[in-house]
C-alpha cells in the first residue's frame, strides 16, 4: 500500500465548557486534547490502515507526549516527529459562541511547531514516501514551505501523487508571501480538498462550475469541494459526482473537514470509485462531530462501516 506523509503543526486543544465570546474572565475548560490539522488527517489515515508519517516538532512536556501516545497508538509513523528541549507543544484554546461559530487563542507560530523542519528522520521519511498531504495552515515558516515544497517534488519525481488542502481564511491569504506560497503548492497538485468558500480563493471564477474548469485546466487531476451539511462534490474529466452528508447530532466539528480528508485521500490511492469514496469520506465526517475533541473524531474502517450500516 501507497504512503502518505504530511508536514506540519502538531498541538494540543484546551474547550470552554460553556458557549460564550472569548478568555476575559476565568471559566471552565476541558483538555487537553491531541489536535493539530495536519494531525488530525493523517491519525485518521492511519485508522484506516494506510502506511502513514509525519514530520512535526513537539515540545519535551506533557502535550507533545499526548500527541506522539496517540499517534503512535493509532499506527502513525513518528519517527520524523522530533522533540524541541526548549519550546513549548503548541496549543489552541476554544470557546463556542452561542451562534455556533468559535473563538480561537492560538500559540503555533512561535511554539515547537514553528521550528518544523529538514531532519535526516524527515529525509528518510520522504524517500520512503509515496503521497504528500499539504495543508495550507501548515505553511507557517520559510523552513516548513521549503521542505514541503521539496518534498512533492521528490514524491512527484518518483511517480507519486499530492493532495493539497487549503485550510485558510481569506485574511490569511493576504498576508505578504502566502499567496505565492499557496499558488506553488497548488501547481504541484493532483488532488485539491477545498472547503466550500475556498474554491473561490484561487480562481476569479463566478460560479463552483467555472472555478473547477479554472482549477482543473491547470492541471490539477480531481477536485473534492468538502461542503460540511451539504455534503461533498467530485469533480474530474468533466464528471461531477455528489454525496450528501449524514444528518447526526453535533456536538464538536473540529477537524471533522480533516478526518473527512484522510479518508477520501486514502480510498482515493487505493483507486476507490469515487462515488463511493465520498460516501465513506462523509461517514468519516460524521461520525468526527458526534465525539468531543478534534482527533477524538478520527475511526476505523470497521466502525465507519457500522455506521453506513446504519444508515443504509
Amino acid at each position: 500500500m501507497k504512503k502518505i506523509i504530511t508536514i506540519g503543526e502538531i498541538l494540543v486543544e484546551i474547550m470552554a465548557t460553556e458557549p460564550g465570546d472569548g478568555f476575559l474572565e476565568p471559566i471552565g475548560l476541558v483538555g487537553p486534547y491531541p489536535s493539530g490539522a495536519p494531525a488530525i488527517f493523517i491519525d485518521q489515515v492511519a485508522k484506516m490502515g494506510q502506511p502513514c508519517g509525519m514530520i512535526a516538532c513537539v515540545g519535551a512536556d506533557d502535550f507533545g507526549q499526548v500527541n506522539l501516545d496517540r499517534l503512535s497508538r493509532d499506527g502513525v509513523d513518528v519517527s520524523a516527529i522530533v522533540t524541541h528541549p526548549e519550546l513549548p507543544t503548541g496549543s489552541a484554546f476554544v470557546r463556542y459562541r452561542p451562534d455556533g461559530s468559535r473563538h480561537f487563542v492560538f500559540n503555533i507560530r512561535h511554539s515547537a511547531a514553528g521550528a518544523t523542519g529538514a531532519t535526516p528522520e524527515a529525509e528518510r521519511l520522504i524517500e520512503g514516501a509515496h503521497h504528500l498531504h499539504v495543508m495550507g495552515s501548515s505553511l507557517s515558516t520559510p523552513a516548513i514551505v521549503a521542505l514541503a515544497l521539496s518534498a512533492a517534488d521528490r514524491i512527484h519525481a518518483k511517480g507519486g501523487t499530492v493532495s493539497f488542502d487549503p485550510n485558510l481564511r481569506p485574511s490569511v491569504l493576504a498576508t505578504p508571501g502566502t499567496r505565492e506560497t499557496m499558488d506553488e503548492v497548488l501547481a504541484r497538485t493532483d488532488l485539491f480538498l477545498p472547503s466550500g468558500p475556498e474554491l473561490f480563493l484561487f480562481s476569479s471564477a463566478a460560479t463552483e462550475a467555472e472555478a473547477v474548469a479554472d482549477l482543473l485546466g491547470r492541471g490539477i487531476g480531481a477536485i473534492v469541494v468538502k461542503d460540511g451539511a451539504e455534503g461533498a462534490r467530485y469533480h474530474a474529466d468533466g464528471a461531477l459526482l455528489s454525496a450528501p452528508a449524514f444528518a447526526v447530532d453535533e456536538i464538536d466539528p473540529t477537524g471533522a473537514g480533516d478526518t473527512f480528508a484522510g479518508t477520501f485521500v486514502a480510498l482515493w490511492l487505493r483507486d476507490t470509485p469515487p462515488a463511493q469514496a465520498l460516501r465513506i469520506a462523509n461517514a468519516s465526517g460524521a461520525l468526527a462531530v458526534t465525539r468531543r475533541g478534534p482527533m477524538e473524531g478520527t475511526s476505523t474502517m470497521a466502525e465507519i462501516d457500522a455506521f453506513l450500516g446504519a444508515h443504509a
